[in-house]
């Protein structure tokens, strides 16, 4: 399977608590809910066509909970594409803590995720998604797993929360293979990681 990952950030890099207020307050967070008034249903219908491709999606514990706390819980509402692929394809949760899923055909990892996810990825199957799960991205990331990088960046600096990429990790050359805009300022790039990055030479 093609491992993808689909990340809405900040133009300062922070990918916090975008849904809501009280989605995620780790660290004292009190600017949540930041992408709502950016959403555009040029972005929706984007959104729902990601999701509609899925094959199975893979999550972080914390992310995972906040999925199945809403998209989890939330009755069919009839005729919406995310609800759907959620609802309706496997699902896996990298956790060491995580022992009994209440979402419906949810499958937790919990030995040696770069491992349990080359497994994954060696199935047969179109596409693997991995939506918000900044921690899980970055060790997929270090460990070459990741295919495809969508990143959804939102014209906003919040000035404070979790940043997708740490101040100190592996570096990454990307193939940028699409982008474009929607009406409210949301940008939308597609990469493709290259390897290492190439540097100028030292001329002095």
């Amino acid at each position: 399977m093609k491992l993808t990952t689909i990340t809405m950030v900040t133009v300062d890099g922070v990918m916090q608590g975008l849904g809501g207020p009280d989605e995620d307050r780790r660290g004292g967070f009190e600017r949540g809910g930041w992408v709502a008034p950016l959403f555009d249903n040029e972005g929706g219908t984007f959104l729902n066509q990601v999701y509609q491709r899925a094959d199975a999606f893979l999550f972080g514990r914390r992310t995972y909970e906040i999925f199945a706390g809403s998209w989890g819980t939330w009755a069919d509402p009839g005729g919406n594409p995310i609800w759907t692929a959620l609802n309706s394809r496997p699902k896996y949760v990298a956790s060491t803590t995580l022992t009994d899923p209440k979402w419906a055909d949810t499958t937790v990892l919990s030995g040696d995720v770069a491992a349990d996810v080359a497994d994954l990825k060696a199935k047969p199957g179109g596409e693997l998604q991995v939506h918000g799960s900044g921690a899980l991205i970055r060790c997929l990331l270090a460990n070459d797993l990741v295919d495809e990088i969508t990143l959804l960046v939102c014209p906003v600096v919040v000035g404070q929360g979790t940043r997708l990429f740490p101040e100190t990790g592996p570096d990454l050359a990307l193939d940028l293979i699409d982008s474009r805009a929607f009406p409210k300022g949301i940008t939308l790039q597609v990469y493709r990681p290259s390897g290492r990055p190439q540097y100028a030479a030292d001329t002095a």
